[in-house]
């Protein structure tokens, strides 16, 4: 039963938020008091592709969790997790276009419990079962300060846009450092957030160089962890 949950969650996952909200790239920038528009908190655009990989990764994992490992014992504790979590992330595109303040909330407990499943993954089937579930985590990691920092910037709550995004930007690093503490095997964690710090390089280069050089070296950082646990574990994914 709870291997057929997990399949149906990661289906209503994938399919619900792109097709009711299939333009979603961020927050509307006049959904806020002080509007965000062009906030150095936020990636490129291009990250957010990502997501493609992210659905197919855990819809492939939990038929396979069905068919092939639904009575494996080292699945069953990663699974009650990831059901939240996907439930949770199932509406949180249309919440996400009507309520930014709720949607960081959801985004955020997305999180919590994708990096409860992560470190409940098993050891075994890596590609299977700790693959997937770690590159959630590790987008949700940025994802979600990205997230606070437009609610923060945009109720200009203490400071301005950019001070959030270095306040949040470095939440996101000390989150997927402790994230790749939990679980050293699991090197798609650390390389879903470097993926979303790239992007804000990206984003900021040329504008604000502070913010594009404080991600820059987080995403340097963790590629290094990466390349430094793969050393010591070979074929970690």
């Amino acid at each position: 039963m709870t291997a057929s949950l997990h399949l149906l969650a990661a289906l209503a996952f994938a399919i619900a938020g792109p097709l009711l909200a299939p333009d979603f790239r961020g927050y509307d920038p006049d959904a806020f008091p002080i509007p965000q528009g062009n906030a150095p908190v936020g990636p490129a655009g291009y990250a957010f592709s990502i997501w493609g990989v992210i659905y197919l990764w855990l819809i492939i994992s939990a038929a396979i969790g069905l068919f092939k490992r639904h009575d494996a014992a080292d699945w069953a504790p990663m699974r009650p997790p990831l059901i939240l979590a996907l439930a949770i992330g199932t509406p949180w595109l249309t919440v996400a276009t009507m309520n930014p303040v709720v949607a960081t909330v959801m985004i955020f407990m997305m999180l919590a419990l994708a990096i409860v499943a992560m470190t409940r993954a098993p050891v075994l089937d890596p590609r299977l079962a700790r693959a997937p579930v770690a590159l959630l985590a590790g987008w949700l990691t940025a994802a979600s300060f990205a997230s606070l920092g437009y609610i923060g910037a945009g109720y200009g709550i203490v400071f301005g846009a950019v001070g959030w995004a270095y306040l949040c930007v470095t939440g996101a690093l000390a989150v997927a450092l402790f994230g790749c503490r939990l679980r050293p095997d699991a090197p798609l964690f650390p390389l879903g957030t470097a993926w979303a710090l790239v992007a804000i390089v990206v984003k900021n280069w040329g504008t604000e160089w502070g913010v594009a050089a404080l991600a820059g070296l987080g995403a340097i950082l963790l590629l290094w962890l990466i390349f430094k646990n793969s050393r010591q574990q070979p074929h970690l994914i």
